[in-house]
């Protein structure tokens, strides 16, 4: 048994998370519209995730950028990977907020979200995350989001669907 901890007698930080070959089966199995958009977890790990999002053309909106609907779905998923690389138990954690900023068209291409868990709390989870589109060094939108987690009483003991 841990010493208490913020999490009610959980490490704040479980020893193993969940990995990103067990983050893709999760989308590939669970999450059909992010196996149906394409999304490849090329890395998981620490409270970390990068998701790439490959190009369609039925991801450009007028004026030939991605729409902001594909990247927010990116930016999302990348947020549920950065907390369940952090706290594997936490796989019913829903979104509660979500915020972007677009800075710049982003080009038609592939699109890779870097996430980063920057608080994992008894409740909640606060994640950072910067889009750009790939091989491009300078980001096309900004996004921070909050993800409810269960209670912790009761996290790992709820089996994916």
């Amino acid at each position: 048994m841990s010493s208490g901890g913020e999490r009610g007698g959980q490490d704040p930080k479980p020893k193993d998370g969940m990995t990103a070959a067990q983050f893709q089966a999760l989308i590939d199995d669970h999450l059909p519209i992010a196996h149906w958009l394409g999304f490849t977890v090329t890395e998981l790990g620490q409270g970390r995730a990068v998701v790439e999002m490959p190009f369609r053309q039925e991801f450009v909106r007028p004026g030939g950028t991605v729409a902001g609907p594909m990247m927010m779905a990116l930016a999302d998923c990348a947020m549920y990977g950065a907390v369940l690389a952090g706290d594997p138990a936490a796989i019913m954690a829903v979104t509660s907020n979500l915020s972007i900023h677009f800075l710049r068209g982003a080009k038609p291409a592939a699109l890779v979200a870097e996430a980063e868990l920057l608080r994992l709390g008894r409740r909640l989870a606060v994640v950072e995350v910067t889009l750009h589109s790939k091989g491009e060094a300078k980001p096309v939108a900004h996004v921070t989001g909050t993800y409810a987690l269960p209670d912790p009483e009761s996290r790992g003991s709820v089996a994916v669907p």
